[in-house]
């Protein structure tokens, strides 16, 4: 019987990764809070100080830690709060890079946005309105192109999300918005009957609009969803070439 494979051993930095997770899920670090000195963290870790810093330099990237020099011993690394952009970032960036099938990413903003829309209706103030209202009125420019439209329906998703008033659903919602742009103006750029179809997605956009103006959850959301679902249907041959959408992962199957 052939013995199990040995667990490869940690990456020195890896170890200063898993110390600092494991203290913040556990309460025992919180926003503010100072890191031990380098040398200090490096002697109790057991590992190298270039592996401190390698691990300080990660987590600062992500928005978990920051590091300033002061005087007089006044500096040091802190915990910080991850910052909105920092989490979109994070997010877009897996979700673009682990090639998802399209359904899945498609049924995740579906729920995301529903969830948006609905509490947009109770939420949305009158600047988050005027920011939807911005961004119809740049789709609706007569014979603007297809990455400015792109654009623009972008921002009309992103001012719903931020009109939601739950950072952490908005902050989900943009990234998988906005990690869909550049395949969505690829599917833009390969439809037929443009015009057709931004006439239908304009009336798509003003109906939500209403829906979330009107205080309306239930239609705000149902109106969302069959918006995703419609536009899905249209561009969906389109979406094959970037995102590598398998034979089950077609209109028709799931969504």
């Amino acid at each position: 019987m052939t013995a199990p494979a040995p667990l490869s051993a940690p990456r020195a930095f890896e170890v200063v990764l898993e110390w600092v997770e494991s203290r913040i899920l556990a309460g025992q670090l919180h926003v503010g809070d100072l890191l031990p000195p380098e040398r200090e963290l490096a002697r109790q870790l057991g590992v190298s100080r270039s592996a401190v810093r390698e691990a300080v330099r990660t987590l600062a990237a992500q928005g978990v830690l920051r590091s300033s020099v002061g005087a007089g011993g006044a500096g040091g690394t802190a915990v910080t709060a991850v910052p909105s952009r920092a989490l979109e970032r994070f997010l877009r960036l897996h979700v673009a890079l682990a090639n998802f099938p399209v359904d899945d990413v498609i049924q995740a903003r579906i729920a995301l946005e529903r969830l948006s829309a609905r509490l947009a209706t109770a939420n949305a103030r009158a600047s988050d309105l005027a920011a939807m209202r911005e961004a119809l009125a740049a789709m609706d420019v007569a014979g603007i192109d297809k990455s400015a439209f792109n654009d623009a329906d972008t921002a009309y998703h992103v001012a719903i999300a931020g009109a939601a008033g739950n950072r952490l659903v908005a902050d989900m919602t943009v990234a998988i918005r906005e990690s869909m742009r550049l395949p969505l103006l690829d599917a833009f750029r390969n439809v037929g009957e443009w015009d057709d179809l931004v006439d239908g997605l304009r009336a798509q956009h003003q109906a939500i609009y209403r829906a979330i103006e009107e205080r309306d959850a239930d239609r705000a959301e149902d109106l969302v969803e069959e918006h995703i679902r419609s536009a899905w249907h249209r561009l969906a041959p389109s979406f094959d070439r970037r995102w590598g959408t398998s034979e089950d992962s077609r209109p028709g199957t799931q969504i």
